[in-house]
């Protein structure tokens, strides 16, 4: 990193990573999804998860979508990285909905991933 004569740092690239966002086997796996595989990161006795589930397996078969369910307290990286924010859902690699799904925004999203 560069300073200033002063010794404060000058502005530049910044490092985003830290050690929850550090690469990690299941970001390859998103990273490499298509836009059929949907990802819902739960965990037990996650009542927002389930309702997730059930609200969106309607379209999961419209769109002949696989479902991929990863329970995060499987794994202590994704334990610390989405804590209690869950449920998450990815449409490949691409977040589309977390804590609560809205069925039309989901809706759109699926057909528009499609579309690419």
């Amino acid at each position: 990193m560069r300073r200033s004569s002063q010794g404060r740092l000058l502005p530049g690239k910044m490092q985003v990573r830290n050690e929850t966002m550090s690469a990690h086997p299941e970001d390859a796996r998103l990273a490499a999804s298509s836009p059929r595989d949907v990802t819902l990161y739960t965990r037990t006795g996650c009542h927002l998860c389930d309702e997730a589930k059930s609200a969106i397996a309607p379209l999961l078969r419209e769109f002949g979508a696989a479902l991929h369910e990863i329970n995060v307290d499987d794994d202590p990286a994704l334990k610390e990285r989405y804590r209690w924010d869950i449920p998450v859902i990815f449409i490949g690699n691409r977040k589309a909905a977390k804590h609560r799904v809205d069925l039309e925004q989901f809706r759109r999203q699926l057909q528009d991933a499609q579309s690419r």
